[in-house]
């Protein structure tokens, strides 16, 4: 399986996940606040983490580009995950998240983010990246605003849950035009 590209920023690496990340991905993903915010249940065990990253590792053979693990530069602990999914080749993905709430509110998720989406558009010629968070989480829904993604409507039971409750999704989107647009003009904010 091809290896995904490194990224470093300066708080970050992302990098391919591991089965050695099953640990560090269990101490957040056990916590009431962060899976059920994502749709998914919280983990029972360290097990349950390695079979998610066993999922993820094997997204690769699906299609899928694979799931980055954010990794936070001054400790070298993994915090979270990022990816591209529902991935169709030259045409669209949809960038998802998650994070350990210690790292909350400090702008590290739209800083991996932006490789992402740079990378998605760049490197996969993407025409569109979207997001979908559920209408009560507010700071993924401030995630997609900081990065320029478009609010596009609310798509009403949209989501299966885990629990099986059927729950609405915000939609956001980000086209290449969109992208590109953003760019000339940070360039040419940044020559005054």
């Amino acid at each position: 399986m091809n290896k995904l590209p490194v990224f470093r920023t300066p708080r970050l690496i992302l990098r391919d996940i591991d089965v050695n990340d099953a640990f560090e991905m269990f101490e957040y993903s056990k916590l009431p606040n962060v899976g059920p915010m994502a749709g998914w249940e919280p983990h029972k065990s360290i097990a349950e983490s390695m079979a998610v990253i066993n999922l993820f590792i094997n997204s690769k053979t699906r299609g899928e580009p694979g799931v980055y693990a954010i990794v936070y530069r001054e400790t070298n602990q993994m915090i979270g995950t990022i990816e591209l999914y529902n991935y169709k080749p030259y045409f669209k993905a949809e960038l998802g998240y998650s994070l350990h709430p210690d790292f909350w509110g400090q702008g590290l998720v739209v800083e991996a983010a932006e490789c992402l989406i740079d990378w998605g558009f760049r490197d996969l010629n993407l025409k569109r990246i979207e997001v979908a968070t559920f209408p009560e989480n507010h700071q993924s829904k401030r995630v997609c605003e900081k990065l320029g993604f478009k609010y596009e409507g609310i798509e009403r039971k949209g989501y299966m849950r885990y629990d099986g409750v059927a729950c609405d999704k915000v939609m956001y989107g980000m086209t290449d035009d969109d992208y590109y647009h953003k760019l000339i003009n940070n360039i040419s904010w940044k020559k005054r």
